[in-house]
């Protein structure tokens, strides 16, 4: 018969033992029962249940995440995508590097406090004349620097080509009773529903209304045709009858 040396043996039960460590096998314990116990040989199954239920909530996330201001219908007009908001000049100043360009604090309602904004007005108002002024602020356009000064909107004038080939420009204003704040709507259209700066840009939206903007016969704010109103009444110019609006 084979016999095996002492040595031999002892490596040989070593081996088992050293096996039966890594598969976590009590010493002796029957192989094909201990993987049918604790489901050894199954990984990948194991592997692709988990695969699954953690793509499973990712999906959800990505969905629930469609919803917000780009819902915007694209079919309301242009006009009811940007937002028009009534503000005071509280503050007025000539830009320091600019000869056209005053620097404004505007209050519009807004809890961060006023709106620092430029407007190219010194040709047309003194200092004197737009401390105070209500005005119409276009509140979802992107902050762009002007000359180092940062304007966050704009505010918005009738423009008219006088006859000696100089322009007028003046504010279109809201009426008195017209609460700082107050999102301008559009008469005979729906309620603005205002797309992000960001959206504003890049589907060039302002530069989409301006040919329908102009002031009427009654020097009343319009977009083609349709009136800019508030609560208290339209908002309108002093003199400038069908002024383009910018």
């Amino acid at each position: 018969p084979l016999t095996m040396s002492p040595s031999a043996i002892e490596l040989l039960e070593n081996l088992i033992a050293d096996l039966e460590g890594k598969l976590n096998l009590a010493p002796g314990a029957d192989l094909l029962v201990a993987e049918a116990d604790k489901g050894i040989g199954k990984p990948q199954t194991q592997k692709t249940k988990q695969n699954s239920k953690k793509k499973q909530p990712n999906n959800e996330n990505k969905n629930s995440g469609k919803k917000g201001k780009n819902d915007v219908d694209e079919n309301i007009p242009e006009i009811c995508k940007l937002e028009f908001k009534v503000g005071l000049i509280t503050k007025v100043w000539v830009h320091p590097d600019a000869d056209k360009l005053y620097c404004e604090e505007i209050d519009c309602g807004e809890e961060g406090g006023p709106r620092q904004i430029a407007s190219g007005l010194r040709l047309h108002y003194s200092e004197e004349e737009m401390l105070g002024k209500r005005v119409l602020v276009v509140a979802n356009l992107k902050a762009k620097n002007l000359v180092g000064f940062k304007s966050h909107g704009m505010v918005l004038c009738a423009a008219e080509t006088k006859e000696d080939g100089s322009e007028k420009v003046e504010f279109v204003e809201p009426p008195m009773g017209a609460p700082l704040g107050e999102v301008v709507t559009f008469e005979g259209l729906p309620p603005p529903t205002p797309l992000s700066a960001s959206q504003v840009e890049k589907k060039k939206v302002f530069a989409a209304c301006m040919e329908g903007m102009k002031t009427n016969d009654e020097c009343v704010g319009t977009w083609n045709g349709h009136v800019f109103m508030t609560t208290a009444g339209p908002c309108k110019g002093r003199s400038v009858k069908g002024g383009a609006m910018r």
